[in-house]
């Protein structure tokens, strides 16, 4: 059996260095899931968000009969996964895909789906659901109920009583940030803020640039005039303007999204763009409000293969205990960190190097945020 033949043949490469108490395992492809497998093996290797999610799981089959949603799915499979005796092997996430396709027919075809697209479903979908639960427990009278302790996450039990506005979840402790949209009114030089949250940042790419390039595009001065004026509340009437994107709060596990699909007007589709982006094993963002360095260490991406965006095959690059390891649905390999650079993109328009970084995801070093 191949599944076994390359599990073993992991365990040899490992040998003695295999971490006590982890696990490698594959995930089984169900027609057209990698875009979830790869997405899935990503958060599995996020320590902070699998720790959490393994504590919720451990305290809510205590909880009686909770209805099954994505969330009790989830905590299933990362239970599953971390409970098995074997420390290789493959599982079958079926009752998870199961609950996808139920929750949002978007994932229902049979067609390539979109592996930013599911992470972004899911995670908001995690939120939605532990921000209910907290709901319920606020409306028994019970001050602190299990589910309340459960959606904050451990060790953040709140002092009896005290309303805590607005509940921040731990998936939002995990992946959320705050962004900051500064504009300037050119006439009156006053400075309008406004915040909103994200849970990754989606930039846009260009041929033979970085990261780290790409963010000072993110962030970059881009002038309102002729028709794009500003609405100057001081001054009353339409102004040219600067406006500009800072992080105002970088988040714990920082995920970038690269748009490697471009919609071609000529063509009328969308297209793929197998730029050479370089990203970093440590990132430092520089472009945050308070200009405090935030430092990140790169330990997951999903990868996306093939020239085109409506076909094609995700698999995923994990860093576990300092070591890389290749996750292609059932199959799983050790490879070299030096291999991880081949999946920066190609620097020439029409190459046969289609294996190409997708989303990237960052932890921050300087502790839990």
């Amino acid at each position: 059996m191949v599944m076994g033949a390359a599990g073993s043949k992991l365990e040899k490469a490992l040998g003695d260095q295999f971490p006590e108490g982890e696990h490698y395992f594959g995930l089984e492809n169900f027609g057209n899931t990698c875009y979830c497998n790869s997405v899935l093996q990503a958060l599995y290797f996020c320590i902070p968000f699998r720790e959490q999610l393994l504590y919720y799981y451990s305290n809510n089959k205590n909880l009686g009969d909770v209805e099954e949603n994505l969330l009790t799915c989830l905590a299933d499979l990362f239970t599953q996964i971390s409970s098995q005796k074997k420390k290789t092997g493959v599982i079958a996430p079926k009752r998870f895909v199961q609950r996808v396709k139920k929750q949002n027919e978007y994932f229902r075809s049979y067609m390539h789906q979109d592996a930013h697209e599911f992470l972004n479903f899911l995670l908001n979908e995690l939120a939605d659901i532990l921000e209910k639960e907290s709901d319920a427990a606020k409306d028994s009278i019970e001050t602190s109920s299990p589910s309340e302790k459960l959606a904050n996450g451990p060790n953040h039990s709140l002092p009896n009583g005290v309303p805590k506005e607005p509940l921040l979840t731990w998936v939002h402790k995990n992946f959320q940030g705050i962004l900051t949209n500064e504009t300037r009114c050119l006439r009156c030089e006053t400075v309008t803020a406004r915040d909103e949250t994200f849970l990754d940042l989606s930039l846009d790419i260009e041929q033979n640039s970085s990261i780290t390039s790409c963010l000072k595009n993110f962030s970059s001065t881009e002038t309102l005039n002729a028709e794009d004026k500003f609405f100057c509340d001081k001054c009353c009437s339409l102004q040219e303007a600067q406006k500009r994107m800072k992080i105002k709060k970088p988040p714990h596990i920082l995920v970038i999204h690269l748009k490697r699909f471009k919609y071609v007007e000529q063509l009328g589709r969308y297209k793929k763009l197998s730029y050479r982006v370089v990203f970093p094993m440590e990132l430092k963002l520089n472009n945050t409000v308070e200009d405090i360095d935030s430092e990140y260490s790169l330990f997951a991406v999903v990868v996306h293969v093939g020239s085109g965006p409506n076909h094609g095959h995700y698999v995923s690059l994990v860093k576990s205990h300092n070591h890389w390891l290749l996750f292609d649905d059932e199959n799983v390999e050790m490879i070299d960190e030096s291999m991880v650079q081949t999946f920066f993109g190609s620097s020439q328009e029409y190459s046969g190097n289609t294996d190409n970084g997708y989303i990237l995801f960052y932890e921050s070093l300087g502790g839990k945020s």
